[in-house]
């Protein structure tokens, strides 16, 4: 009795304290008794019953998280500037990036977040009484669910009314683009189906998150001006009772966009935990509808019981710096790999942007400098399109991953890095991420910083060579054959006064330069790898199926970057904006996509030995860094695998009887319309699937020689050398050059001859007159 009596008045205490708890709870909000079984009640097909899991308190800032997080970088001082990768942390990885993120720099880049804000939130961020909200609450920022970048699925996006199919919840997307005619399938938007308050987009996180704010942006559209200039934000935990944001006493209202392209921040002024998130607009654009695309910034809470989220949780075991690198950093990151790996590594320079900022280039190679005899030269070039930083990222991933493996002696690493020369080129046009670094990932929009300082579009920059063949092709009675490889460069091209970027003529310099056998250019925007010709042959045409004679190997390599890719080959994943690829396995024709003139891959096809393909490595241009562990595990095999190719076909040394090598050597192989040439050293490598070929080498001043070559199933190229003989008339003249004099030119010595005889016989002719001592009569 004793103890019952000392305890009653304990849960006596605990009931009163219960009942202060609902009274103080906002709303009719109620806390589920268990998580899923709503979902089940819901949908009936994303979750099973789980055990029940303690929730915080419905809507509340969760300040026990956020203590936490502050004790923990107490701890572990943030570093300044890139890290060995050898010493990079587990922190860095992804289960790092779901942790609650209380820090002053927002999502996006390293504090440099620069877009439209909304300017309402200073004067928003106050309670009922008009006291300000603790700073900190106010700054916290917290990573994209990933409306952008497809993780959230069309499934969790709801929306009241939709004017048609092409504009429902599932095309509410930040970013995402509405095809050329805009049809009923793919629109650039969500659009309400009536013009009124009561309309609404919703997004369902799937498990208790820290809501921080909303980027909104209006309708993507050619022909149309939609988009929301304000709109109210809920919460709430059962998709039934709902809870506004408020502004003191009062609903807050957000400021939304001015126009339908660049996007709009909006942060809460106190962090919402909650399930579920709805956007309800108040006012749009007079002459337009209700339509926006939207993003959300919230922290998933900790759910060790959510299988659903565990099973499409995605790590790396990779030691690497997992960061946004400005251009300062991607020098510093640069150098810290060569000072791990100077053996193999080399940091070299192919020019200057147009604001003077060096575009360099990292070589990887066992003798780093210097092209040796036999050996393949590839190369990775990213950042063409400025803002398209996916691809600039992974290729520093890239340098710092062949570093570590190679001092691993990972077997495989080792061999590439030995019998290949590598090249990679991270960032063509850095004074266009410059920009997209000063908008952030999410703020920055679709087209900043796409361009050069001067704005040029360098992936359509380079010289047409492909008119220049096919009117050559199509001329009547051509006076030779038409060549087919080593175009040249047109004069007006090469002329100052062209428009040219100092970008481009950086890049054709160096192709012409080194023998490139490969290349990948990486791009964004979409998941998909695009091989040449990416220019239309008919006139008057926008798309095309216009394939190369090499058409079935740019196939191949396609192919072997698609294949090994995480998704691009996956049937089941959402198209990121209009275009489905599957038909022909995550690889398409540039030309039956959308004609480009002037294409680096069309150019460096038609001028120079290189095969090049461009490679679109995500939907999002510009991830958040919290996702870059996750592309990474997407991209990084096929990175690899495609390096590999570089190895398929046959290659060769075209030599003289002395055993000196020919360069410029003709390699032609028949049936196939497109020529290669040998490099200085008379090595070549031509890339081809596996079969038999008819291979033919040629030079001025040799006998031209045929052979068989035959290509396997295995990796490494078949061995096809050449030894030519001088012709007659090579040798004839390399005998009267040794002697000092010139090689008699036959035809000219002929027309001489001809003409002294003429003239002596012209003068016998007059010599000859009437006899001695004659009359004439």
């Amino acid at each position: 009795m004793a103890r019952l009596g000392t305890a009653f008045p304990a849960v006596a205490l605990a009931l009163v304290a219960v009942a202060l708890a609902g009274v103080r709870a906002q709303g009719e909000a109620f806390e589920e008794p268990d998580y899923y079984s709503q979902e089940l009640w819901r949908r009936g097909r994303y979750y099973e019953n789980g055990e029940p899991e303690p929730e915080p308190e419905l809507f509340s800032p969760s300040q026990h998280e956020d203590l936490r997080v502050e004790e923990q970088e107490q701890q572990e001082p943030h570093q300044q500037g890139p890290r060995k990768p050898k010493k990079a942390t587990k922190p860095k990885k992804a289960p790092k990036r779901e942790k609650l993120v209380a820090e002053t720099p927002p999502p996006g880049k390293n504090s440099n977040r620069k877009g439209r804000r909304s300017k309402n939130l200073e004067k928003a961020a106050r309670d009922d009484h008009g006291v300000p909200v603790v700073r900190e609450d106010v700054r916290e920022s917290c990573p994209p669910l990933g409306l952008e970048t497809l993780k959230i699925t069309d499934f969790q996006l709801h929306a009241s009314t939709t004017k048609r199919y092409g504009l429902g919840a599932h095309r509410g997307r930040l970013n995402i683009q509405a095809g050329i005619n805009e049809n009923d399938f793919y629109d650039g938007a969500w659009c309400a189906g009536r013009n009124d308050l009561h309309q609404w987009i919703e997004v369902d996180a799937r498990r208790l998150t820290k809501f921080t704010g909303v980027i909104t942006q209006g309708r993507n559209s050619l022909w149309l001006s939609d988009w929301v200039t304000s709109y109210k934000v809920m919460v709430s935990n059962d998709s039934h009772t709902w809870v506004t944001v408020k502004n003191g006493s009062g609903d807050m209202i957000f400021e939304g966009n001015n126009e339908k392209e660049t996007p709009v921040l909006n942060e809460l002024p106190v962090p919402m935990v909650a399930r579920y998130i709805r956007i309800n607009p108040q006012s749009w654009f007079d002459n337009g509808s209700i339509c926006m695309r939207m993003e959300i910034l919230g922290c998933p809470l900790p759910d060790p019981n959510n299988y659903y989220h565990r099973r499409n949780e995605m790590t790396t075991t990779d030691d690497l710096d997992f960061k946004h690198h400005n251009y300062k950093e991607m020098r510093q990151l640069m150098k810290v790999v060569n000072e791990m790996c100077p053996n193999i590594t080399r940091i070299y320079n192919i020019g200057k942007s147009h604001q003077g900022l060096k575009l360099y280039a990292v070589e990887i190679s066992d003798h780093p400098g210097e092209h040796e005899v036999g050996e393949p030269e590839f190369h990775y070039i990213a950042g063409a399109h400025g803002n398209e930083v996916l691809g600039r990222e992974l290729l520093l991933l890239l340098l710092e991953f062949l570093c570590q493996e190679y001092l691993a002696q990972n077997t495989r690493i080792v061999r590439l890095v030995e019998e290949t020369r590598i090249h990679i080129l991270p960032s063509l046009n850095p004074d266009g991420y410059e920009k997209a670094y000063e908008g952030g990932s999410e703020l920055g929009g679709w087209s900043l910083g796409r361009w050069t300082h001067d704005g040029i579009d360098i992936n359509n920059n380079f010289p047409d060579l492909n008119t220049l063949l096919w009117e050559a092709e199509d001329r009547q009675n051509a006076p030779r054959k038409v060549p087919n490889h080593y175009i040249a460069i047109p004069e007006w091209f090469l002329s100052e006064n062209a428009t040219v970027a100092m970008e481009t003529r950086a890049i054709i310099a160096w192709m012409e330069k080194i023998p490139f056998v490969l290349g990948g250019n990486l791009q964004g925007g979409e998941l998909v790898v695009a091989y040449p010709y990416d220019m239309v042959r008919s006139l008057w045409k926008t798309q095309e199926h216009t394939p190369t004679p090499d058409d079935h190997v740019f196939r191949w390599l396609a192919y072997s970057y698609a294949s090994t890719h995480r998704l691009m080959t996956d049937a089941r994943r959402r198209v990121c904006h209009t275009e489905e690829f599957q038909k022909e396995e995550g690889t398409v024709n540039g030309a039956s996509w959308h004609t480009v003139a002037g294409s680096l891959n069309d150019f460096s096809y038609l001028h120079t030995n290189c095969f090049e393909l461009s490679i679109y490595v995500g939907c999002d241009k510009y991830p958040h860094e919290s996702e870059l562990p996750e592309e990474w595990e997407n991209n990084r095999e096929s990175l690899i695998v495609f390096m590999e190719q570089v190895h398929r076909g046959i290659k060769g040394i075209v030599r003289d009887l002395q055993g000196k090598g020919i360069s410029n050597a003709i390699i032609s192989v028949e049936g196939v319309n497109h020529d290669i040439r040998t490099a200085s050293d008379g090595d070549y490598w031509r890339l081809l699937n596996p079969g038999e070929y008819v291979v033919t080498a040629k030079a001025e001043g040799f006998i031209t020689s045929t052979k068989n070559c035959m290509v396997g199933y295995d990796m490494g190229a078949t061995r096809c050398d050449f030894t030519l003989s001088k012709t007659n008339l090579a040798r004839i003249r390399e005998i009267m050059e040794t002697f000092g004099k010139q090689p008699v030119n036959l035809p000219a010595r002929r027309l001489k001859l001809r003409g002294r005889k003429r003239r002596q016989r012209g003068i016998g002719e007059l010599q000859v007159g009437p006899p001695s001592g004659g009359e004439l009569r």
